[in-house]
């Protein structure tokens, strides 16, 4: 059983995670926190130890979300093709999955904090690797098991599959038209059918 002090902690983090992934570390300000977790500034910090600290906790709490949807996606049942069309069909929904989070946590967090958060953007940038060798890790065992063939190593293949749709991501949310996702994802399952 969690001590109401980890009860307030956890409450804290997930009212304000879709806050910050929305508004990035600068725009999310101080009364942005205390009006969404109806707290003061007191309690608040006496739970943290300053700003960034609840930023970096905020986006912790959004990519964990990221990593347990993607890791269903990736160790369910079936063949590394398999895998990988439960990873498109994914992020064909990607938009309404993180509708809740406030938008992609990878692209919101990693472009807000390239030049204002060096820990934010380090923990982005560690997200992605992890992600990337998620995806890697599918395409080794398919190659191993003989269920497919790749052109390039799983990590370059996985890094670039990732690229394709983290960019798709981005062009979705810069334009506000989800076909931008669609259309490559769409692409994409294409591509692997005949690259794989």
């Amino acid at each position: 059983m969690s001590t109401k002090a980890e009860r307030t902690t956890a409450y804290i983090i997930e009212t304000v995670a879709p806050l910050f992934n929305k508004h990035g570390y600068i725009g999310t300000s101080m009364s942005d926190l205390t009006e969404a977790t109806g707290l003061t500034k007191g309690a608040i910090y006496g739970n943290f130890e300053n700003k960034e600290a609840l930023a970096l906790s905020a986006f912790e709490y959004n990519r964990n979300i990221l990593l347990t949807a993607l890791d269903e996606e990736l160790n369910a049942p079936g063949s590394a093709l398999d895998k990988l069309s439960n990873l498109t069909e994914f992020y064909k929904k990607y938009d309404a999955f993180t509708l809740k989070m406030g938008g992609c946590p990878i692209l919101n967090v990693g472009v807000d904090a390239q030049h204002n958060n060096k820990l934010l953007a380090a923990a982005v940038k560690e997200t992605i690797k992890e992600i990337e060798g998620k995806i890697a890790l599918v395409l080794e065992n398919g190659l191993n098991n003989g269920e497919l063939k790749l052109p390039v190593t799983p990590l370059q293949f996985a890094k670039q599959l990732f690229t394709m749709i983290q960019g798709a991501i981005a062009m979705s949310t810069i334009t506000l038209d989800r076909k931008y996702l669609l259309n490559t994802i769409t692409y994409l399952e294409i591509l692997i059918k005949r690259e794989l």
